[in-house]
């Protein structure tokens, strides 16, 4: 279907990829995984035309369509909603706009005639008088509205835009999708469709996503960016991810037989086509795990932070009173009437339709904003430790990593040089690197310290506001996998799907009209009937 012979890319003296000798099959979805920097991005670029390689090549199926989301949310501001999906399919839009050119010509000839009866042709054996009817309904799918389908994109909303380019992604069943972070701006119930809509796709798909939950629903392979080279592996991020860490720790396991290791690994791999099985993402496409060779399974090279929350005391019974909360923002209610009693060993996801009100809610509790009514208290035996959104005023220093760290230090032991370098070393700052200064930092750096502080302060009492933002998927899955650990309390928004199901076990849902607070996982609460009927009411 794809494939790319020899390809090499190098920027200067760095090489992403040396000689990368790979294909991509029909009805497979591939998951582009790779750390910071490994070259996901360029790869994508690379065979979709966008970018030159140093040498080799990309090799697609002649009479083959590739389609590619769009990352420029601008690009199709001067279109309507609707002609902006059927573009999409660019060979059937080519046909259909030659064919109202001609009949738009004063001079209509013979010739023209002719030319026309050819297109119809063509058109109808694409599908194309429907075309507009396909992506009229995909469009209500993605609920974007018969009366917005006739305006310009530029007057739409970002989360629209999104939808509707992810639309034209999707318009003509196109024979290789080509996707880069696609859940990004996205709402739970758009990605719902989206993973619904890809693990029933008949056709190649490739994509680069950080979020963990999409990865599962719709990957059959997985593909590993690393050392300038791609592997593929049967089965979705979690298999991959389990299964390397399996072969890890075998191959430290010297004493322990081959024929062990063998049945451990069976073993594996049975329970977890077992676990697929029960689940929504079983479909067709999800049978790559029965066919996987054991010899298939190897350790993964990468290097996972050590991110461990310990608390300094345990809180008692008495965590956090919030009376009567509300806040506003530009004139807009972000939340109002919000009465919450948290209690110990809480986790609980914070959520808001409009993002803007969880941060609000953080900023509040945390002294930085005042509400526009309503108090709160923590209790006497807390202490908080917050993960903002936007970490930039922690970064307006000169200070190398080692004497910002400094700061947060308590003992006498942890303010010594030789402490915080192991300490960042951990954090995956190796070497000189501990010694750059805190403002040359990129976003991903700039939150593996902000945990790094919240380590140091061994709160019993966690805020984070997006905390996933910027990481890589090493780094995101290592604090997930602590937080899951963590004996304390934590308030947590994000738009990592696995991270909100796998750590809350409350949620609390900030309104205009109110709080929704439910003592359920998150997808419980997405899924229930009831509460979907009470969200309306709340935002209406």
């Amino acid at each position: 279907m794809l494939s790319v012979s020899n390809l090499s890319v190098q920027f200067g003296k760095r090489v992403l990829f040396d000689e990368v000798n790979t294909s991509f099959n029909h009805g497979n979805c591939y998951g582009i995984i790779g750390a910071n920097g490994a070259g996901k991005s360029t790869f994508l670029k690379v065979i979709t035309g966008e970018m030159e390689p140093n040498s080799g090549h990309v090799h697609l199926e002649p009479g083959k369509r590739m389609s590619v989301l769009e990352q420029d949310h601008f690009a199709c501001d001067d279109f309507p909603v609707l002609e902006t999906v059927i573009r999409g399919n660019k060979p059937l839009y080519a046909i259909k706009k030659e064919m109202d050119d001609l009949y738009a010509k004063p001079d209509f000839s013979d010739a023209d005639s002719n030319r026309v009866g050819e297109l119809q042709i063509k058109y109808e054996e694409m599908n194309g008088w429907n075309a507009e009817s396909d992506a009229a309904a995909m469009l209500s799918n993605l609920d974007i509205s018969e009366a917005q389908h006739y305006t310009f994109m530029k007057d739409l909303d970002g989360k629209q835009k999104v939808r509707v380019l992810l639309a034209q992604a999707l318009f003509g069943n196109p024979d290789v999708l080509i996707m880069d972070e696609p859940t990004n701006d996205l709402d739970y119930e758009t990605i719902q469709w989206l993973e619904n809509f890809l693990a029933n796709y008949e056709n190649t798909v490739i994509v680069v996503s950080h979020d963990r939950h999409f990865l599962d629903a719709v990957c059959t392979h997985i593909s590993d960016v690393d050392f300038g080279k791609i592997n593929h592996y049967s089965g979705n991020y979690t298999f991959w991810y389990e299964s390397s860490q399996l072969a890890a720790k075998q191959r430290a396991q010297q004493n322990k037989k081959s024929e062990e290791k063998k049945k451990e690994l069976e073993e594996f791999i049975a329970r977890f086509s077992a676990n697929v099985a029960k689940s929504k993402q079983a479909t067709s496409r999800k049978k790559m795990i029965d066919k996987l060779n054991i010899e298939d399974i190897r350790p993964s090279s990468r290097r996972y932070p050590a991110i461990i929350f310990e608390q300094e005391r345990e809180a008692g019974d008495q965590i956090l009173n919030v009376e009567n909360l509300a806040a506003e923002a530009d004139g807009k209610t972000l939340f109002s009437e919000i009465d919450i009693n948290l209690a110990k060993n809480d986790k609980v996801v914070v959520y808001s339709k409009d993002a803007r009100a969880a941060t609000a809610f953080y900023e509040i509790l945390n002294g930085n904003q005042q509400p526009t009514a309503g108090s709160f208290k923590w209790g006497v035996t807390t202490n908080q430790s917050y993960l903002p959104l936007d970490n930039a005023m922690y970064f307006d220093t000169e200070d190398s990593l080692v004497d910002w760290l400094r700061q947060y230090a308590k003992t006498d032991e942890e303010r010594e040089a030789v402490f915080l370098r192991g300490f960042l070393g951990k954090m995956l700052f190796s070497g000189d690197e501990a010694l750059k200064s805190a403002k040359v930092l990129s976003g991903g750096e700039k939150v593996r310290c902000m945990l790094s502080r919240m380590m140091m302060v061994r709160a019993n009492v966690l805020m984070l506001d997006e905390p996933t933002n910027h990481l890589d998927l090493e780094s995101i899955t290592a604090f997930n996998n602590s937080l899951i650990k963590f004996k304390g309390t934590v308030l947590l928004t994000t738009h990592d799907h696995a991270f909100a199901q796998s750590v809350g076990n409350r949620v609390v849902e900030l309104t205009p009209k109110g709080v929704i607070d439910r003592h359920m996982t998150f997808d419980e609460y997405m899924l229930d009937s009831k509460i979907k009927e009470l969200r309306e009411k709340m935002y209406a």
